[in-house]
């Protein structure tokens, strides 16, 4: 369930708007392209992504006019930036915001441009990612939209939406392989707006030009941009940082065109830090992970029973099921491979869990996984993690069986009180590890 949805009156329209977290900066989210601010709730890593931020702000999102659960207009007559101004402004009265933070994603960078060049009193910091100044193509802008590309564009809205994840390749690289964020895209997409909506902004949005506008900007202003994406190159953003005066340009890895995927941390610590002008604390070298191992069973004889085509599919489907779990239970993806999942915890209770339901996902699957589970002190190693209890962990692993999740004795203790159920499988050596460890397996 996501937080309670309200509505500012723009003129004649209702706008939803949705307020999060008690932190004391107001931070405006606008979201790019179109958008259901309810449908957020639903994505664990954007769900995520808004919680997260509203840790440091009392964070303020909601549905531009025509899309989501805000009012719908005449198609023929196309919303102004001017008018989506407006939109930003009612939504801050309506909310009791005198002055906010704005956070541009895509599309949403322009008229954020707009309102902090307008409204300089009312804008506390102006944030963009993966933003543009401009839309379409020009002698002098050859980063835009083609003219060509405007009508592909145009031709597989008509024909794709709601039947499949449209546009998702180019946005979000990274999970076009999972299934089941597949499957939330494309619903996603429909909750936001119909097809002739869709065009109608499409229309809208390549007639913007903010470029003139860029220099009359006198706020605080961080442009973000991965230096891969797929969607909208990063020399728009790089265009944008050079024309403001003052303007932060910071460039991340990747090739995801937004925030609240791929690696999103990164991206949450500059916009914290520029923000609140504290930066978040940085993580110890070494600190106390669960960290689980799981693998699928018999994985030889399956990928030559079924062959080399099937048998990727089906790894792409336990991966994004172990990432969908991974983002429930509040888990971090270390590695993948072949056919095993790594993943550390700061809970270890969680991690049980996550192994639990992942096996018995998989298991409707028709697939059968097991996994291996230990608390210890780990070794922050860049993005990954190393040290005895990352092997220690992949030798358990190693002891169970079929459909089984085998914990060492240090979770067991650390879960008392949880409900969590073990059953004792006694003292076993570890290879490469000293000593005897006990182990126990998680009831079911």
């Amino acid at each position: 369930m996501g937080p309670q949805t309200r509505y500012a009156l723009s003129g004649d329209v209702n706008i939803a708007y949705q307020v999060i977290g008690e932190g004391p900066i107001d931070l405006v989210f606008v979201m790019g392209w179109v958008s259901n601010i309810d449908e957020f709730w639903t994505e664990p890593s954007f769900a995520n992504f808004l919680q997260r931020l509203a840790r440091f702000s009392r964070l303020i999102v909601f549905d531009k006019r025509g899309t989501g659960l805000s009012d719908r207009v005449d198609e023929k007559n196309l919303p102004t930036l001017e008018q989506r101004m407006d939109d930003v402004r009612a939504v801050m009265d309506a909310a009791g915001s005198k002055r906010a933070a704005l956070l541009g994603i895509s599309e949403g960078g322009p008229m954020c441009s707009l309102f902090a060049a307008t409204y300089p009193e009312r804008t506390a910091a102006l944030l963009a990612f993966g933003s543009y100044p401009r839309a379409m193509c020009a002698p002098d802008y050859p980063w835009g939209r083609t003219e060509e590309w405007v009508r592909d564009w145009v031709e597989l809205i008509r024909t794709k939406w709601g039947s499949g994840p449209v546009g998702l390749e180019a946005r979000v690289p990274s999970r076009i392989n999972d299934a089941q964020f597949r499957e939330w895209w494309t619903h996603y997409l429909v909750r936001s707006a119909t097809p002739k909506a869709v065009l109608a902004l499409t229309r809208m949005n390549m007639q913007v030009d903010m470029r003139h506008v860029l220099p009359a900007i006198r706020v605080p202003t961080l442009i973000m941009h991965r230096t891969g994406d797929r969607a909208l190159p990063v020399e728009g953003g790089r265009y944008m940082a050079q024309h403001i005066r003052g303007a932060k340009l910071i460039e991340f890895p990747g090739d995801d065109h937004l925030p609240w995927t791929s690696d999103p941390e990164p991206v949450l610590a500059e916009i914290e830090a520029f923000v609140t002008g504290t930066r978040p604390v940085e993580e110890a070298d070494r600190v106390l992970a669960t960290v689980m191992f799981a693998d699928i069973v018999d994985s030889t004889q399956r990928a030559v029973a079924i062959g080399d085509r099937a048998w990727t599919k089906e790894l792409q489907e336990f991966y994004g099921l172990a990432r969908r779990q991974l983002e429930r239970f509040r888990g971090r993806e270390i590695d993948t491979a072949g056919d095993g999942y790594f993943a550390t915890f700061d809970g270890p209770a969680r991690a049980v869990r996550c192994a639990q339901n992942l096996t018995r996902e998989m298991s409707q699957l028709g697939l059968t996984i097991r996994a291996g589970l230990h608390t210890g002190e780990v070794e922050i190693i860049g993005e990954k993690v190393g040290g005895i209890a990352v092997h220690i962990g992949a030798r358990i692993a190693g002891h169970a069986g079929p459909g089984e999740v085998v914990v060492s004795n240090t979770v067991k203790d650390l879960v008392a009180g949880s409900g969590l159920q073990f059953e004792d499988r006694g003292v076993r050596p570890l290879k490469g590890v000293p000593g005897e460890w006990r182990l126990y397996r998680a009831s079911p």
